[in-house]
């Protein structure tokens, strides 16, 4: 093996696309390519994809790579996906169903129903998440399943990552961090039978993957078969990774307690480490283990963000040529940028798609208070950008409520692109907001623990750390901060009074 010219891949199924990165032994970004694939929404609160589009982007970015390095040099795979994208599949592997993406609402019902459940072993289970599942979960998207018979005798369920790393390698398995965060999985207890009983799922074991293999240990080694379909060579080592915007911390180098890994992307993610349990039903977790050993995760989020920019380019700008909407998208943030903090008395809730923290609450909906006559695009466009502030601003106090201290942030993501974001996150939350050099941190998280795995680094938490670059630092403007002081309260005010009035909707 020549290790200087060895590299590692690092691939992240996203929402909206494939990204895949590859690094040398040494940490050095060597090439970097994407590859969309489309999400179906066939009815209101539903959001699908076909499995085998992922598999044929992963074709096509290797494809594009080949053209400008020889593949045989990767030594190592690690792979990262997006939570809670659940599948059906028949015992060889070959889905039965559409992908369930995260945001997929329809287990509404059989996650209200595991929250109200009294029994003292959900209780006991449900204290390591909350408190609560969540209806975009494993646990309930699998009792919905089972409730709408689609998973008879002889098929399996698995997420996103699991059915990846089985075409890569045959390996039926799963990844602990998504097991512990999303399964409701206990390190050192493993599945709650008498939990799983209770919820009206005792099968647990005969439809989900056989083993839970943690962040950078050994799946298995590239198949003569899926070598032959991307172009690599039979037996390279594929590690385990895990959700998408939690192996974007080791790509962020946020692994230290009280630093703040803000993911950006389609939706945001906020991911703090904690040397002990915290409780609190406003956040997700504790999660014991789900990245790095001996560390607890805690969890917030906001279901819409990234989305909610796409929406706007889409409804604004339908006509507009794909390869042109970057200009337009450049176009749009000049002008927002000229607007006012506040964006003349135009506040937004970010909820489109539901609350996930601190409310929890999946009726919860958009809404748009303060429209005048004199309000054009750009003030809606730079109330997106407000409201996303707004809720990551709740989300950072509730954990500042929590007893988990934010000593600094971190962000990663396509949305780190916009310098008016960024600025305007930093302004709502009067906190220091570090960017990274290379925005993508799920892919190079996910190249990272291949380098572990391979052996390079003692820990991931050394890997991450040596790994870690940052870019551009933004600083709140006083002036401005004092002014969203005002719009923050005005935004917490309309959760109070229009949540109601969502859940009437919601039914009707």
């Amino acid at each position: 093996m020549n290790t200087d010219n060895g590299i590692v891949a690092g691939i992240d199924f996203g929402t909206q696309a494939l990204k895949m990165s590859l690094f040398s032994l040494e940490g050095k970004l060597v090439w970097r390519g994407e590859r969309s694939y489309p999400t179906v929404f066939p009815l209101a609160g539903r959001a699908e994809q076909q499995p085998e589009d992922w598999w044929k982007a992963l074709i096509e970015v290797l494809q594009e790579a080949a053209k400008c390095i020889s593949l045989s040099r990767i030594e190592g795979i690690g792979v990262c996906a997006t939570s809670s994208t659940v599948l059906v599949t028949d015992n060889v592997g070959v889905p039965q169903t559409p992908a369930l993406l995260w945001m997929d609402k329809r287990a509404i019902h059989q996650a209200k129903a595991i929250n109200e459940n009294e029994s003292h072993a959900v209780k006991e289970v449900l204290q390591y998440s909350g408190g609560k599942v969540s209806e975009e979960w494993m646990v309930a998207k699998a009792l919905y399943l089972k409730d709408s018979g689609f998973l008879p005798p002889g098929t399996r369920i698995m997420e996103q990552l699991d059915w990846i790393n089985f075409r890569l390698t045959g390996r039926w398995v799963a990844s602990q961090c998504n097991a512990v965060c999303k399964w409701n999985y206990q390190v050192g207890k493993g599945f709650s039978s008498a939990f799983f009983e209770a919820i009206g799922l005792p099968d647990y074991q005969k439809i989900w993957p056989d083993e839970i293999i943690p962040v950078g240990g050994k799946v298995g080694s590239i198949t003569k078969e899926a070598a032959a379909e991307l172009g690599l060579t039979p037996g390279i080592p594929v590690f385990q990774g895990g959700i998408d915007a939690h192996i974007g911390m080791l790509g962020a180098g946020a692994v230290e307690p009280g630093v703040m890994s803000l993911v950006m992307g389609t939706s945001f993610v906020h991911l703090v480490h904690t040397a002990v349990p915290i409780f609190h039903e406003g956040l997700w977790g504790p999660y014991e283990n789900a990245i790095l050993p001996d560390k607890w995760l805690i969890e917030g989020g906001q279901l819409s963000c990234g989305s909610l920019t796409s929406w706007f380019l889409q409804q604004f700008y339908p006509h507009v040529p794909e390869d042109e909407l970057g200009s337009v998208y450049e176009e749009v943030v000049k002008e927002a940028g000229k607007i006012a903090p506040g964006s003349d008395g135009l506040v937004m809730m970010d909820s489109w798609q539901g609350n996930r923290t601190p409310y929890r609450n999946p009726l919860a909906s958009g809404s748009l208070v303060g429209l005048t006559l004199a309000h054009t695009r750009f003030h809606i466009f730079r109330a997106i950008l407000e409201s996303t502030a707004y809720g990551t601003r709740n989300i950072i106090e509730t954990f500042t409520d929590s007893h988990v201290p934010i000593t600094r942030i971190i962000a990663c993501g396509g949305g780190t692109k916009n310098e008016l974001w960024m600025q305007i996150i930093s302004d709502v939350t009067g906190l220091v907001i570090e960017t990274l050099e290379e925005t993508e941190a799920g892919s190079k998280g996910a190249a990272i623990l291949a380098a572990y795995g391979l052996g390079r680094y003692p820990s991931l938490a050394d890997a991450a750390n040596s790994n870690a670059t940052t870019g551009r630092v933004f600083t709140p403007q006083q002036e401005a901060r004092e002014r969203y002081d005002r719009y923050f309260d005005a935004y917490l005010d309309l959760h109070r009074a229009l949540f109601p009035i969502m859940k009437e909707l919601s039914v009707t």
